[in-house]
């Protein structure tokens, strides 16, 4: 039968035909719903209009309207987020068959009460990412420039909210809202990826980091960095292995230039600076400076950097 001579009930027969014995060709649960990328993309908003008021949300809020605003937006997050935390839990739960939590409702409310109260400590990171972007770019004018207008700060407000979820054990969630901003910026970090204090991506298109990259304070990387892994060790099975450390350490003060590819459980001292383009796969001494000269990088591997 050529293509032409297919009708739809045809199409449709085959469809289903060949999903029959595919568990991830579609997923069935009479009672539980989905996680909404919707109304996780809802709630992320108005995080962000919570940790950046008048710059994201109503610019007309006040310091005397300011606390009735937060608090009403914060019950609603609370409320829908708890939501989407139990569908994910679900999502999880069925898909490997184990039996339905009996309380994943109140487990899911005490997630989201549990992550409000962590948004004093995101806010206070965030704040050093913006002055880090506003120090860091002279091309930045305000730190409300860098606020409204830079990836890396939109990304770091995604990924810090996902972190934060991703610590507590939320299943799915934290993953769709780190794909938000990779959609949003082509910035894809981990939620797994633990980042210090003033960080800032400058460009960022491109950047990746991993889920056990654990990186320190006052650390810049541009744009098209991957912080990512060298090998994948299977299992018996020969399945891969998960949640094994694999991605790299960058301690405080490093610098990382544009197109750079640092793979592997390898650390990059404090205070180090990795020059564009370059390759590396071992570990790399404090307050050293990789460039691509064939004479610095002969000198260094002679020492056990690239």
């Amino acid at each position: 039968m050529s293509n032409r001579d297919y009708s739809l009930s045809d199409v449709v027969a085959l469809l289903v035909e060949s999903g029959d014995n595919a568990s991830t060709f579609y997923r069935y649960s009479d009672d539980v719903p989905m996680p909404s990328v919707e109304v996780l993309s809802e709630i992320v908003e108005d995080l962000r209009t919570v940790l950046f008021p008048g710059y994201y949300g109503p610019s007309e809020i006040t310091p005397d309207t300011m606390p009735y605003y937060i608090g009403s937006t914060l019950d609603r997050v609370e409320r829908h987020l708890a939501d989407q935390i139990n569908r994910g839990y679900c999502f999880v739960c069925d898909k490997n068959k184990v039996d339905r939590c009996q309380d994943c409702e109140t487990r899911s409310r005490n997630m989201a009460r549990a992550f409000i109260t962590k948004l004093p400590e995101i806010r206070e990171l965030l704040l050093s990412d913006v002055e880090a972007a506003y120090d860091g770019d002279p091309a930045a004018k305000t730190h409300g420039e860098t606020i409204f207008c830079y990836p890396s700060i939109r990304t770091m407000t995604n990924h810090r909210i996902a972190h934060e979820l991703y610590k507590l054990g939320v299943d799915i969630i934290p993953r769709i809202i780190g794909e938000m901003a990779h959609s949003d910026t082509g910035i894809d970090i981990h939620p797994g990826a633990t980042i210090g204090r003033s960080f800032f991506m400058d460009h960022g298109t491109g950047t990746v980091i991993g889920e056990t990259c654990v990186i320190g304070d006052n650390v810049r990387v541009y744009q098209g960095v991957t912080l990512g892994a060298k090998s994948f060790p299977k299992g018996d099975d020969e399945r891969l292995i998960k949640g094994l450390p694999r991605h790299p350490l960058v301690e405080d003060d490093v610098i990382i230039y544009a197109g750079a590819t640092i793979l592997g459980r390898v650390t990059i001292g404090k205070g180090a600076v990795i020059g564009g383009n370059v390759w590396i796969t071992r570990d790399v001494p404090a307050g050293a400076q990789i460039v691509q000269s064939r004479a610095m990088q002969q000198s260094f591997s002679d020492g056990g950097g690239i």
